[in-house]
């Protein structure tokens, strides 16, 4: 049961003096009070984590919750009826493992209800639950991070429990490995070893510095729509935009800059987790990074209402079909331009025909990429992906 891996939440203790009005979420989000709720109708699902003993020069990230539902709650609902509840808290277990097996139990039973989890509070280590909690549902997933750093710490092995700076090792180690694919939108290269960047070329992932998206916030469209679970480590914004972190760096992103990602992973039809990690109170400045983080989830949820479910799998008249051919490559690539929302994707052939059920892969790509291959160059998407598929 669900309920016992989470304990009940009092929002009268940040509710307005005089309530809530009708238009805000606070009104809207049924929680996890004197009664567990429904979820026949539920889309999204809010789960506080109160585990930060893992958190690297961090602690205090477990006590931010409230402060994020105070202003989430606040918010207005937008052009959108909301369908969303909150289920409480995960306590702290006995030890971290227990932590990480109750929130890999919460999520994995939301993903087979088709619900949304929406993850706050706690350490970047949390990250390694989420991806646990898709163990069984026999798929290879694709894991973005939005981080200043890649978390991989090569002195960690499989056997170890994952802290805030190693999750990613115990992810890539995993038994039995489901991870198809590793992105990372927003490293910054001095944080980052050589080796750890040369280990990510060498395993295909998709990883990409701050500075490929300043002032093309769009180029990170197609790489957060291809993710089916997201983690954000908030130290990815930048210090004078959410300070409240003990990590925070000088440079990151813009707070309008990570809103307008969520809302591109709201709006992507494979994202079906998110987690919003590493914030701490004890660092923040007026409740500047908690307004933030509701902002973000408000995006996301904006985003998810505003689905158009454009996947390349439908009705063939709705996508415009073109072809290209590289260079001193025997392929034909296939571009699909979504009818719906101008969203493009390309196809990967499987090499000789690995997938008995399917003859490609559909990966989505941006414009640029089209036209890259018009020229007859490989776009990097299309080659790290054709790769791991030989592997």
């Amino acid at each position: 049961m669900l309920q016992d891996f989470l304990s009940p939440i009092n929002p009268s203790r940040f509710e307005p003096e005089n309530g809530y009005y009708t238009s805000q979420l606070g009104a809207k989000i049924i929680c996890h009070q004197n009664s567990f709720p429904d979820l026949a109708d539920a889309q999204l699902a809010i789960i506080g984590v109160l585990e930060d003993r893992k958190a690297i020069q961090n602690e205090g990230c477990a006590n931010g919750v409230e402060q994020i539902r105070a202003f989430l709650y606040q918010l207005n609902e937008g052009d959108f009826q909301s369908k969303i509840v909150d289920l409480g808290n995960i306590l702290p277990g006995e030890s971290l493992r227990d932590t990480h097996y109750a929130l890999k139990v919460v999520t994995e039973s939301l993903l087979k209800k088709s619900i949304i989890p929406i993850i706050i509070g706690g350490g970047h280590d949390l990250c390694y639950a989420q991806y646990w909690a898709y163990e069984n549902l026999d798929k290879k997933v694709d894991l973005l991070s939005f981080d200043a750093h890649f978390d991989l710490d090569a002195s960690v092995d499989e056997h170890q429990i994952p802290n805030s700076q190693s999750y990613l090792n115990s992810i890539i180690l995993h038994e039995p490995n489901f991870l198809f694919n590793f992105s990372n939108i927003g490293y910054q290269t001095y944080y980052v070893n050589q080796e750890s960047i040369q280990l990510m070329d060498k395993m295909y992932f998709d990883i990409h510095r701050l500075g490929e998206f300043r002032n093309k916030i769009q180029e990170s469209e197609p790489i957060i729509r291809n993710a089916d679970l997201i983690s954000v480590d908030i130290s990815a914004v930048k210090m004078a935009d959410a300070p409240g972190n003990a990590n925070a760096h000088p440079n990151g992103f813009y707070g309008e800059e990570m809103c307008q990602m969520m809302r591109y992973a709201g709006m992507s039809d494979k994202c079906s987790s998110i987690g919003f990690y590493e914030f701490n109170p004890k660092y923040d400045h007026r409740n500047q990074t908690a307004e933030l983080i509701a902002q973000m989830i408000w995006c996301f949820i904006e985003g998810f209402y505003a689905r158009k479910d454009d996947f390349p799998s439908s009705s063939k008249n709705d996508y415009i079909k073109y072809r290209a051919t590289f260079k001193d490559v025997q392929h034909e690539v296939i571009f699909l331009k979504s009818k719906k929302t101008d969203r493009w994707w390309m196809q990967i052939p499987y090499p000789n025909l690995i997938s008995k059920n399917e003859r490609y892969l559909m990966v989505p790509c941006s414009y640029e990429d089209y036209v890259q291959a018009t020229n007859g160059e490989v776009p990097n998407r299309w080659w790290k992906n054709y790769q791991k598929l030989i592997v």
